[in-house]
């Protein structure tokens, strides 16, 4: 149950920074409002806020991190852009979470 949870923080963590970042996208590449700006620097601060939360070390945190945010970028690329990934999406993400399982499940101190 406790790995369920620290993979769910990591989703959220890269949801908030995703949104974060695709906002002001948006708004530079698409010609929206620049009210996008608010709801995004709110977002990027909940994503540095919820990277506090995770139980291990901040390195480890980071390296791990980036394996499940490679995961959820290529389903929000899917979800959001409607661009469905690639044979060679799916196969780096895979490669990606396992490195973070890795990092994970071999940590032995917070």
């Amino acid at each position: 149950m406790e790995l369920f949870k620290i993979f769910a923080l990591f989703v959220f963590t890269a949801l908030a920074e995703i949104i974060g970042c695709y906002l002001p996208w948006l708004w530079l590449r698409q010609d929206r409002s620049i009210w996008l700006l608010l709801p995004a620097a709110i977002s990027l601060a909940l994503f540095a806020w919820l990277l506090t939360l995770h139980p291990y070390a901040a390195g480890r945190v980071y390296a791990a991190y980036g394996g499940i945010y490679i995961g959820v970028a290529l389903l929000w690329l899917w979800a959001v852009d409607a661009i469905r990934p690639t044979y060679t999406d799916a196969l780096g993400a895979g490669i990606c979470l396992l490195g973070a399982a890795v990092i994970i499940l071999g940590a032995r101190q917070p």
